[in-house]
C-alpha cells in the first residue's frame, strides 16, 4: 500500500515513515502543502495529513486534494477539539487522528479507510465476468451469500472459520492481507496470542480445498489467494499489502 505522509516535522516524519515501512507500507513524505499536491501524481492509496503547515492550513490542503483526487485522507494532528474535528470531517477526511497515538492503531485505520473505499469502487464498477457476490480464486468459486465454496464444482466442506478466512483473501486475489488484519476480521479480536489458530486453520484450509499453491505464504507478513492457478515459478514477489 502506497502512503502520503505529509507532516511538517522533519524528525517525526523520518521515524513515523521507518516504522510504517517496516510494517510494509510503501511511504512518500512531503513537508509542504506545496509538496504534498506535487506528489499526489505518485498515486497514494492513503494520506496521512498533519494540519499545522508552513505554507498552508492542513484544512486548505484537505479541500485541494479532494477537489482533484478521490483519495482516503486521515487527518493526524494535535488538534484535539471537537470542532476541530467536524471540520475536518466535513472536508472530507475520511478519518480524525490525535496525536499522540498508538502506531497499531493508526495502521487499523489506514486499513479501515483503505478497504472502505475498495469496496465502494467494487460496489459502483461495471464489471463482466462471474455474478453478484460470487467471488472466484482460479478453480475455487464462493458465494459469500450462500455461504457455499466449490473447487472445480465439487462442494467444500469448511467450518464457518475456515469460510470467512477465504472469504478475506478472496476478496483481491494477488494481495497480501497481513495476519494481524486477518485475526482482526475474521476472530474479531486482537493479533496477540492467535498465531498458532491462524497457521492451523490455513493449513486446513489448505488440505480441504486441495489446490496446491492457492494460498500463498508471505514470510514474515501474511497470506494471499494467488492471482492465477498453481504455485508460482520461483519466489513470488510481495506484491501489494492489506
Amino acid at each position: 500500500m502506497r502512503l502520503l505522509v505529509v507532516e511538517d516535522d522533519i524528525r517525526v516524519a523520518a521515524a513515523l515513515s521507518s516504522v510504517l515501512r517496516r510494517h510494509g507500507f510503501h511511504v512518500e513524505l512531503a513537508h509542504t502543502a506545496g509538496d504534498a499536491l506535487d506528489r499526489l501524481d505518485t498515486d497514494p492509496d492513503v494520506i496521512l495529513l498533519d494540519l499545522g503547515l508552513p505554507d498552508h492550513d492542513g484544512f486548505e490542503l484537505c479541500g485541494r486534494i479532494r477537489a482533484v483526487r478521490d483519495v482516503p485522507v486521515i487527518m493526524v494532528t494535535a488538534r484535539s477539539d471537537v470542532r476541530s474535528r467536524i471540520h475536518g470531517l466535513h472536508l472530507g477526511a475520511d478519518d480524525y487522528v490525535v496525536k499522540p497515538y498508538d502506531l497499531g492503531e493508526l495502521i487499523a485505520r489506514i486499513h479501515v479507510v483503505s478497504r472502505r473505499r475498495s469496496a465502494a469502487q467494487g460496489r459502483g464498477a461495471d464489471r463482466a465476468g462471474p455474478p453478484a457476490g460470487v467471488l472466484i480464486a482460479g478453480r475455487v468459486h464462493l458465494d459469500p451469500q450462500r455461504r457455499a465454496v466449490t473447487v472445480d464444482g465439487v462442494p467444500a466442506n469448511l467450518t464457518r472459520k475456515e469460510f470467512d478466512l477465504l472469504t478475506v483473501l478472496a476478496r483481491e486475489p494477488g494481495v497480501v492481507f497481513r495476519r494481524e488484519q486477518i485475526i482482526s476480521e475474521v476472530w474479531n479480536t486482537s493479533w496477540q496470542g492467535n498465531q498458532r489458530t491462524l497457521e492451523v486453520h490455513v493449513a486446513s484450509l489448505r488440505a480441504k480445498l486441495k489446490v496446491p499453491g492457492v494460498i500463498e505464504t508471505v514470510r514474515g507478513v501474511g497470506y494471499r489467494i494467488a492471482a492465477c492457478d498453481g504455485p508460482p515459478a520461483g519466489r513470488p514477489a510481495l506484491g501489494p499489502v492489506r
